[in-house]
């Protein structure tokens, strides 16, 4: 009789516990699933908004709506406005344990400058491929100046990056502008730069709102040389007040958000579907022709950086994060 209760006791546990650990498993794979799902929806909205960057910037400036200066300026403050906002609103009682610093808050406002100039007279599409062509491959090269060295197939795929760049400065009817694509390169030199300084970063969101602040003064210069030059429409406003405070500065606080489920070679992977977003942006929203030219050369440029990258998730010493 004991033996019997004993056991029946013994095998209602085996059964609660079973279902305590399936219970425990699915709340686990719905929490998962959740995370996943968060994750794809920020990394799309951030590259989104990271393409939209170069629509509005384009709409702007290649309407003449406003000069490159004022835009730089506006984009500038109204994204250390709303990322002090965001700042303010989501940080606990303490302060910040990193503010940025002055020299990544200069390669800021260089990366934004040349950006605005470079748009003057760069197609949307055109424009974000030499960006994220040039912060790739400067990214490389600041990395082989540090020591690293490179697999076979990054090296490969560099090459064939570079000579998509090659192929899309050719002369012929659908050239870019050649001081426009000088110009997006150094804007993207400039930001690979700022981006190897924070990759560290404790606290990116901080680092960011004070990099932002901090480019204030060197924006007030600018206007003061520039003032002369100064021209303005409601809507040139309207546009560089979205490019810096929603897909700049909500931008970047999304995509900080999305880095936390993506590994590093993940995030370097989505971000070569910026320039293929900015050009569908450019054909839609400017009426832009989408050129052989451009399509050969996108596809050489981020075919190349994605050899450059798996390469390096392959081939190169294991890393932790991946």
């Amino acid at each position: 009789m004991h033996r019997s209760c004993a056991g029946r006791l013994l095998k209602n546990n085996i059964c609660l516990s079973l279902f305590k650990a399936e219970a425990s498993l699915s709340r686990e794979r719905q929490l998962t699933n959740n995370s996943l799902l968060k994750t794809s929806i920020f990394t799309a909205l951030a590259l989104i908004a990271f393409a939209a960057n170069s629509v509005l910037s384009r709409m702007a400036l290649g309407s003449n709506a406003i000069d490159a200066s004022s835009f730089t300026a506006i984009r500038l403050l109204s994204g250390a406005i709303v990322l002090l906002v965001i700042l303010t609103a989501t940080r606990k009682s303490e302060a910040p344990t990193t503010r940025g610093s002055w020299a990544a808050s200069a390669l800021l406002f260089i990366y934004a400058l040349a950006f605005s100039y470079a748009y003057i007279s760069l197609d949307t599409g055109t424009g974000a491929l030499i960006l994220a062509g040039s912060v790739q491959m400067a990214m490389v090269v600041l990395s082989l100046i540090s020591g690293t060295r490179l697999h076979f197939i990054e090296w490969t795929g560099l090459l064939i990056a570079f000579t998509g760049f090659v192929y899309l400065v050719l002369p012929g009817v659908s050239t870019p502008s050649i001081s426009g694509f000088l110009l997006m390169c150094a804007s993207g030199i400039a930001w690979a730069m700022y981006t190897l300084k924070g990759h560290k970063s404790k606290s990116p969101l901080a680092d960011t709102t004070y990099n932002f602040l901090r480019t204030i003064p060197l924006v007030i210069v600018l206007l003061v040389f520039t003032i002369s030059d100064a021209h303005y429409t409601s809507e040139g406003i309207l546009l560089a007040l979205l490019a810096g405070g929603i897909t700049s500065g909500v931008g970047y606080v999304i995509w900080y958000a999305a880095l936390g489920g993506l590994t590093s070679t993940l995030a370097a992977v989505f971000q070569l579907s910026v320039p293929a977003i900015a050009i569908l942006g450019g054909s839609l929203f400017v009426s832009e022709a989408v050129t052989l030219r451009l399509l050969v050369s996108a596809t050489m440029v981020l075919g190349g950086i994605l050899v450059v990258v798996l390469g390096g998730y392959f081939f190169a010493k294991p890393k932790v994060d991946r």
